[in-house]
């Protein structure tokens, strides 16, 4: 609890007897809710601190300095603007209360700064010659400008005149009443901190837990829904020795399983609105889903796991009150980002570096695709980056990124990355607020530079065209892959 009055009496009748007639020469603000005031009594420099702080609220001569912010915070610098530089004239407490006024003689004339240690908000106010207040500290802002009047006690039933446990002045010291109540609230300020850490802490942990829980549910779907794919090799596989066999609109065919030592039979589904070519594409396109979840989304569903148990074993230790923050400086061992792979802690964003040029994805099936931020980046991705099998597109017609997509030499680009590549297109276009438009794509080799033009500038030959849209679903599963 707060000092008691006659703990407030005690103290003032030691210190003002020697801060009458001191020179306040600097201010500080150490935290949001104290001021130092260092002021120059004959023969010795002493150092007068408030604090308004719910629980701790007092004032006393400090032992020592306490660190402070390098830049002022806003009550401090109105201070330093107003009586930095004043001569204190008397130290007074209002009788029978909590409450101390320091009357001062400032460069504009005499103002008083009041210390308000009562109740549930105690607080600072600085008063001009007129009585009216002209800023405070942890106080009612409604009080700004108004006439200064003294809380009436009837306003603070839940006080106490006593304190919990009485003081212990060390008579060694110089101010030994000061030094007592500086030693008393040091360790139940560290205990305040440490209740205020805790429970932050508590909070942080509880939304991790619920974000990461989220997260982990929502990789696990996604595991299920790309394990159904796990056969679909095999029914590709079937569907191409079979395919002189099937006829379009045709919904299943039934073939034999050469991959079962029995050959049984197997009835395989086919789509009737697509080609037997298109069929047998489909089911390899769903597989290599299959192989890109297992290949990403099961170590990312593993990481999430692994900090989910973290979260809640930390949960545990806070709940159960052993808890203590780590010493400052320690670096947190394990960040779950909710789009990548678990990582170590991200740097300050002024000391992160780009990874390389070029923005960087990857296709559903898995293949590298890369976008031009600016013309250079265009015509280095197309011509230094590009070879003469990758697949290149654009938007058709309008300004925007050159998008590049590696392929392996003889490979045919997969139906799911070309809309994947052509989506990105688009997205880094003037077409992007339109949602739709055409693109053009076509092999890298068939793309030349235009003499004598600005960076970036190309002629196309043997393009195809591509009709998309800005798919939602498939920008935001783009994004996840972007690296």
């Amino acid at each position: 609890m707060s000092l008691s009055v006659g703990e407030i009496a005690a103290v003032v009748g030691e210190i003002a007897p020697v801060l009458t007639g001191a020179w306040i020469q600097k201010i500080y603000q150490p935290t949001a809710r104290a001021i130092v005031l260092a002021t120059r009594a004959p023969g010795q420099t002493l150092l007068l601190y408030l604090s308004t702080a719910p629980g701790v609220a007092r004032l006393h001569v400090l032992s020592r300095k306490l660190p402070n912010p390098d830049v002022p915070l806003p009550f401090c610098q109105i201070l330093r603007a107003h009586i930095q530089g004043a001569r204190i004239q008397a130290v007074e407490q209002v009788p029978n209360d909590r409450i101390v006024r320091l009357r001062l003689t400032a460069r504009e004339g005499p103002c008083s700064l009041i210390a308000e240690l009562t109740g549930r908000r105690p607080g600072i106010l600085l008063l001009n010659q007129d009585e009216k207040v002209l800023a405070m500290l942890n106080s009612h802002r409604e009080k700004r400008g108004q006439p200064y009047a003294i809380p009436s006690r009837r306003s603070r039933p839940h006080e106490k005149d006593q304190a919990e446990e009485p003081l212990l002045p060390d008579v060694a010291h110089p101010f030994p009443i000061s030094f007592a109540i500086e030693r008393r609230y040091q360790a139940r300020e560290k205990e305040l901190a440490l209740a205020q850490l805790r429970q932050a802490r508590l909070a942080s942990v509880r939304k991790e837990i619920k974000r990461t829980g989220r997260l982990v549910q929502r990789l696990q779907a996604d595991l299920e829904k790309a394990d159904r794919y796990r056969g679909f090799a095999r029914y590709g596989e079937l569907l191409k020795a079979n395919l002189h066999s099937i006829a379009k609109g045709q919904d299943q065919i039934t073939v034999v399983d050469y991959y079962d030592p029995a050959l049984p039979e197997l009835a395989i589904p086919l789509d009737p609105g697509k080609t037997p070519k298109g069929n047998l594409d489909d089911y390899f396109n769903k597989y290599r889903k299959y192989l890109v979840a297992q290949r990403e989304v099961r170590p990312r569903l593993e990481a999430a796991e692994q900090a989910l148990a973290q979260h809640r074993a930390e949960l545990t230790v806070i709940e159960s009150g052993t808890w203590k923050p780590e010493p400052e400086g320690t670096a947190r061992p394990f960040v779950l980002d909710r789009h990548r792979k678990a990582t170590l802690e991200k740097p300050a964003r002024s000391q992160a570096k780009r990874a390389g040029p070029f923005r960087r994805f990857q296709s559903a099936d898995g293949l590298p695709i890369y976008v031009g931020r600016n013309a250079r980046e265009n015509e280095e991705l197309t011509f230094e980056m590009g070879r003469s099998d990758d697949l290149w597109f654009h938007a058709r017609g309008a300004p925007g990124s050159h998008v590049l997509v590696r392929l392996e030499k003889g490979s045919d680009p997969p139906a799911e990355t070309v809309r994947d590549a052509a989506t990105l297109a688009l997205l880094f276009s003037d077409l992007k607020k339109s949602g739709q438009g055409e693109v053009i794509y076509t092999r890298q080799k068939f793309v030349r530079k235009v003499k004598r033009q600005s960076p970036g500038t190309v002629s196309v030959t043997r393009e195809k065209a591509i009709f998309v849209t800005l798919d939602k679903t498939r920008l935001e599963a783009l994004k996840e892959r972007s690296r």
